[in-house]
């Protein structure tokens, strides 16, 4: 039972990793309508910043409210010279964009930084605690906290806010915003730099417990659109909840079914998306669209 409880825990934890970069994902697609490959690369470039701040001698408080500010700027301003320009065209192309995108900020990072691993100082103390026979860090606990107060946040944002309610508005049907009078333009800026802010959180999380290289968020974004798939593009707690799924049954798999082992367990989300396209196209949590024609 103690080995069961270590691998539910600590599927938990990586879950989280997953879930950081899935709720980004779903505020971009809630607030665009586009999914955004460039995720990933957004994060780590956030956490380089905050990174570059605490090496200036700031807290690393400050350093890491200062990176989440930075990245709002920067994602309202690619949204506004980049991706604007294939927002109203073929969504295929516009996906393809942040495809580039994540390319390009993942070589900006390297050729800044360097590929060497570099240690993120950690918000949270290295301490564990004993929970029914499992070793759980307090970091751990803490960054699922964190990702828990996240998702009621984004939660409330787009079911309960004016905010929120104009930024689906304008991912469901910009011209229709338009005619009502929403600034479209600058929502669909916010809603990128919400996501980025979101993934310079995600970023600060992950770079203590994975040390900082400019790809070290490429397997969890493969992860984290799994998540976004099985949860439902439309809804933060099924990201949330299918991330921490796979995290689990990732590690429950690779220990308990033989064949799979370490080697094979990452087939386990694809699996899973495969059986939920088939059953649920629109994710568990998702909400089926009707289309009048």
């Amino acid at each position: 039972m103690g080995t069961f409880i270590q691998l539910v825990v600590d599927g938990l934890s990586t879950g989280s990793i997953y879930a950081a970069l899935a709720l980004a994902i779903v505020l971009v697609n809630q607030a665009t309508g586009l999914i955004n490959f460039a995720q990933g690369g957004i994060a780590v470039l956030s956490a380089y910043i905050a990174f570059e701040f605490v090496r200036l001698g700031l807290p690393l408080i400050l350093a890491i409210l200062l990176a989440i500010v930075a990245s709002f700027f920067l994602g309202a301003l690619v949204e506004r010279f980049l991706i604007r320009r294939f927002e109203r065209g073929d969504q295929d192309t516009a996906v393809v964009v942040t495809i580039g995108l994540l390319t390009l900020v993942t070589g900006i990072c390297a050729l800044i930084w360097g590929y060497n691993n570099q240690q993120f100082p950690s918000l949270f103390p290295l301490t564990s605690v004993d929970v029914l026979g499992a070793v759980v860090s307090v970091r751990s606990l803490a960054t699922t906290g964190t990702i828990l107060v996240i998702m009621a946040v984004l939660q409330v944002l787009f079911l309960r806010t004016k905010l929120g309610l104009a930024l689906r508005a304008v991912a469901d049907n910009p011209g229709s915003a338009a005619f009502s009078g929403l600034p479209v333009g600058r929502l669909l800026m916010v809603g990128w730099g919400l996501a980025a802010a979101l993934g310079a959180i995600a970023g600060v999380l992950v770079g203590p417990q994975l040390t900082l290289t400019p790809g070290m968020l490429d397997t969890a974004l493969v992860y984290a659109l799994a998540a976004v798939i099985l949860g439902g593009l439309d809804s933060p707690i099924g990201a949330v909840v299918a991330a921490w799924a796979i995290g689990i049954l990732e590690n429950l798999v690779s220990v308990y079914v033989p064949f799979i082992g370490h080697d094979l367990k990452i087939a386990v989300p694809f699996a899973l998306i495969f059986v939920i396209l088939i059953v649920r196209p629109q994710g568990l949590f998702g909400r089926k669209v009707v289309v009048r024609v």
